[in-house]
């Protein structure tokens, strides 16, 4: 099936009788007839649900067409994008490894690598990702687990060269782990180019209209876990009776080991409501994407010939540095989010968000309404100036998210709001 039907009809195909629109499996546990039964689910000897925390027939719905859009062997859905980014490093790494990142990545993201997994003894060193090969293959150590990137970073929009990178990543026996939150499987799959894990916050473009918290894990099933550096892959896993992940799933195990002992363990799983929602919004994705990319050019290419604005970043702009590398990996679109400087710097670009009035100030990107927000003052106030400007994000910036309004009249509310 091509991409579009797969929004539509993977994941969940209804047998004679049975609901046509996927049902909400509202429940935390499930009858068995045989105890033999209930132990060989425990020590994953079998396939199916016992405890929602590990699996639901909701959530598996879902998680198989992600899996089916991002071209992956399997998902995981957890509570949330942060607790995918979460989970997915410490998948692979504990007390004592090293991650290579992007500079370029989310501020939630850069503070969870830089400060609070670095209190559990997991060190992160940032890398510009423009930089050369030499000069990053420079800070992988023989401790280095993972590298990490965003395809198009969030709110800086550096389009990440996947190929390269995966190359780099490839050639330190590690895998790439890249965040597709803002192209979404619509507008590029990482998987194609290289990269081993993909990661989403499915509160964003997936699920479309902002309802519901949500995060997602894809595995694309290449990575060579047993090449040696990761040996809680191919040593015996005590509390599963010296169960071996790559002997037993092949390769599915990062993503087996990710569901059976992370989510066993630390529980961020995405309610059966909140999949059902999420469902609802990738039923329409490929629509609302081209209709979020082509808005998004738009109004970029507007804002390019207008005075009051000093500077416009959108990788599908013929100006951008990124051009490129977007009609590379993102040859539909690139996406709905715009950043801008407002000519006359920090103040009047905080006097120009006060003024808008159809677009929105909120702390949110990605969805069907457009809005906006100041990163330096909201979502990436803890960083530094230094880190501010390592990781994109200057004084002046503005981030638009670019809805699916009519494009004439998010226009016209900015022209307002940008003033004489």
């Amino acid at each position: 099936m091509k991409i579009e039907t797969k929004c539509i009809q993977s994941g969940y195909e209804p047998k004679n009788g049975e609901p046509r629109v996927l049902p909400i499996v509202q429940s935390t546990t499930y009858r068995y007839d045989s105890s033999e039964t209930l132990g060989d689910l425990f020590d994953l000897k079998v396939g199916g649900h016992f405890y929602t925390r590990l699996s639901n027939p909701t959530l598996a719905a879902v998680e198989n067409k992600i899996a089916a859009l991002e071209g992956g062997v399997g998902a995981l859905l957890t509570s949330s994008g942060q607790a995918a980014a979460l989970t997915a490093i410490l998948n692979i790494c504990h007390a004592g490894d090293h991650v290579v990142s992007s500079t370029t990545i989310y501020g939630g993201s850069f503070n969870l690598f830089s400060v609070t997994l670095k209190k559990y003894g997991i060190d992160f060193t940032f890398v510009d990702p423009n930089a050369s090969d030499e000069d990053i293959q420079k800070v992988f150590r023989p401790e280095t687990k993972a590298y990490f990137g965003e395809t198009i970073a969030n709110p800086a929009l550096n389009v990440f060269d996947i190929e390269r990178h995966a190359a780099i990543a490839h050639k330190n026996n590690v895998p790439l782990i890249i965040d597709n939150t803002f192209p979404t499987p619509i507008l590029c799959r990482p998987i194609e180019f290289g990269a081993d894990i993909v990661i989403h916050s499915t509160s964003k473009y997936l699920d479309g209209h902002a309802s519901v918290l949500g995060g997602v894990i894809v595995d694309s099933g290449n990575f060579n876990w047993a090449n040696g550096k990761y040996p809680e892959f191919t040593m015996p896993d005590d509390s599963y009776h010296g169960l071996i992940y790559t002997e037993t799933f092949g390769n599915m195990a990062f993503i087996v080991k990710a569901r059976v002992q992370l989510m066993r363990d630390l529980g961020v799983v995405q309610s059966p409501h909140n999949a059902f929602i999420l469902n609802l919004g990738l039923e329409t994705l490929h629509l609302r994407m081209e209709r979020h990319s082509a808005n998004a050019l738009k109004i970029a290419r507007y804002l390019e010939n207008d005075s009051r604005v000093s500077w416009v970043n959108y990788p599908a702009l013929e100006s951008s540095k990124y051009y490129n590398l977007t009609k590379k990996y993102l040859p539909n679109g690139a996406s709905g989010v715009i950043s801008f400087g407002v000519a006359g710097g920090r103040e009047a670009a905080k006097n120009f968000l006060d003024k808008l009035e159809l677009i929105a100030l909120v702390v949110h990107v990605a969805d069907v309404r457009s809005s906006a927000l100041h990163p330096a003052s909201t979502t990436h106030r803890q960083m530094t100036d230094e880190q501010l400007l390592a990781s994109g994000v200057s004084p002046d910036l503005v981030r638009i998210s670019v809805g699916i309004e009519n494009v004439d009249d998010i226009i016209a509310d900015i022209d307002k709001a940008l003033g004489q």
